[in-house]
């Protein structure tokens, strides 16, 4: 029995909708909206969610939509006791960090399995936080060298500490995280620091 959880699941796609209301059958109460406007409609009829399973692929912004982030970012202050689950075509990295900084406590493909949708749902619903793995490979291409060094530069040390650190020479470090930055497609290493955080790669 769903134990009167309740699910919105807000995505333009019917058989999206659809599909997610069929893998939550009897653990949630599930609701569906197709856009923004149909979501706070939802909302003011039938009250608050437990969490939210929103659809950030990209559309036509319009008067009675919006999408990515900006939607989790308006839920949140419309909802801000849900949990939210950011689902997306792409199992994009970045997709996931932007949606995850908006806002959402989990990110999950549509391509991944229905286990994974549950798993991303019960925790978020538990106030956790899950990324799909296939949202995190690049990070596994990262060589053992590469996220030693990520890790020193989370804890703030320079590229001539961390040569020092390691014996090696600053330009030998310098190499190393540029190919570091090229792996995980990061601008700057701050911008890496936050990526391996999120993906799990650092502590």
């Amino acid at each position: 029995m769903s134990g009167d959880r309740r699910c919105l699941v807000l995505d333009g796609q019917p058989v999206v909708r659809v599909g997610v209301r069929g893998i939550l059958d009897g653990h949630f109460e599930v609701e569906e909206a197709a856009t923004w406007r149909d979501a706070l409609e939802v909302l003011t009829a039938t009250g608050a969610f437990d969490v939210a399973v929103v659809g950030i692929d990209a559309q036509r912004t319009s008067d009675d939509n919006l999408e990515g982030p900006a939607m989790i970012r308006a839920l949140r202050k419309a909802m801000p006791g849900t949990a939210i689950v950011a689902h997306a075509t792409r199992p994009g990295r970045h997709s996931a960090g932007a949606a995850l900084d908006a806002g959402a406590s989990a990110y999950v493909a549509k391509s991944s399995s229905p286990e994974a949708l549950r798993e991303a749902i019960e925790t978020a619903t538990s106030a956790g936080r899950f990324v799909d793995p296939s949202a995190r490979d690049s990070g596994s291409r990262l060589t053992r060298r590469q996220r030693e060094i990520l890790q020193l530069l989370a804890d703030g040390l320079s590229t001539t500490a961390i040569a020092h650190r390691l014996g090696l020479s600053a330009e030998t470090i310098r190499a190393h995280s540029k190919a570091m930055l090229s792996r995980l497609e990061a601008r700057d290493r701050t911008h890496a620091v936050a990526i391996g955080l999120r993906a799990g790669l650092i502590d």
